[in-house]
């Protein structure tokens, strides 16, 4: 059987000389050194300048005082990532590499990424607009996504609102932002809203005068916005007032329990009777 000789590979007889070797040194390894120390200069010198710029716009931005602190960590944050993904890209450059290549497979990441993570993006985006829009900051009591409290975040891609009974909730942003967000703390004062019930045979008058002159002892209210106390309907029972006084969202909960206390201690002390149910005598019995 014959062999072709296609399947052998010639191995010279006589080793290298060691000029070729030198040539081989001088011509491929030791340019592939210098680029690769020049590459690790690049990335080093690169990374510092980066992180140089990044802080001075940092300080630039807080100085200024224009833009809110999410918002000016986000832009940070954004700048950081391309600007070290051109220096990538300058590298890669450095060697050699096609850098259309690179730039095609990294867009191609790009839209992978963005079809895995489309949530995720879009809560992103809605924290962008949070940002900058600035509807809700910390510290500020709101109604956001069905859930009531106090913002103690507004976060990349989540926002965290802690409960009044002391309970922190994280909420996408794509739901804060894609809903009403009812903010209590963005206006000076908000208003009380209570009910006095009296009996048919109450003096409303009287009882409306006592009131008001018994709110004013009341802490916490809004200066120059006295409290409103006026006849809001009627039921079987008499007519029912209308309590509302006036403070700040942080003062609320005191004023409103310190108003009950002092409609049940003005009605009580000036001798106005517990309101009755109406009820009717029938031959059939007793009837309500």
């Amino acid at each position: 059987m014959v062999v072709p000789s296609l399947f052998f590979i010639h191995v010279p007889d006589t080793p290298a000389s060691p000029d070729a070797t030198l040539a081989l040194v001088k011509g491929v390894v030791i340019p592939f050194l210098f680029k690769l120390a020049g590459a690790f200069a690049l990335w080093i010198v690169g990374g510092w300048l980066i992180g140089f710029a990044l802080k001075f716009l940092r300080r630039t931005l807080h100085a200024n005082g224009s833009l809110d602190a999410t918002v000016i960590s986000y832009l940070i944050n954004i700048l950081g990532g391309l600007l070290r993904i051109v220096l990538v890209v300058a590298i890669l450059g450095f060697f050699g590499i096609q850098t259309a290549s690179f730039a095609a497979l990294l867009a191609g990441a790009g839209v992978a990424v963005g079809v895995a993570w489309g949530g995720m993006l879009s809560d992103f985006a809605a924290g962008v607009f949070l940002a900058v829009l600035r509807p809700i900051h910390h510290g500020d009591f709101v109604e956001v996504a069905g859930i009531t409290g106090t913002v103690y975040e507004v976060g990349m891609f989540v926002s965290s609102i802690d409960t009044p009974d002391n309970v922190r909730k994280i909420i996408p942003n794509s739901k804060v932002f894609g809903g009403v967000i009812t903010n209590y703390t963005s206006l000076p004062y908000r208003r009380v809203e209570l009910v006095a019930q009296l009996d048919n045979s109450a003096d409303v008058g009287k009882a409306i005068e006592l009131l008001k002159e018994g709110m004013r002892d009341i802490p916490h209210q809004y200066a120059g916005k006295p409290a409103d106390v006026e006849v809001l309907d009627f039921s079987e029972r008499g007519p029912r007032l209308a309590i509302r006084p006036y403070t700040h969202t942080d003062t609320y909960w005191d004023v409103y329990f310190a108003t009950n206390r002092k409609i049940i201690e003005v009605l009580a002390s000036n001798g106005f009777p517990v309101p009755r149910i109406p009820m009717q005598v029938s031959d059939s019995g007793l009837k309500i």
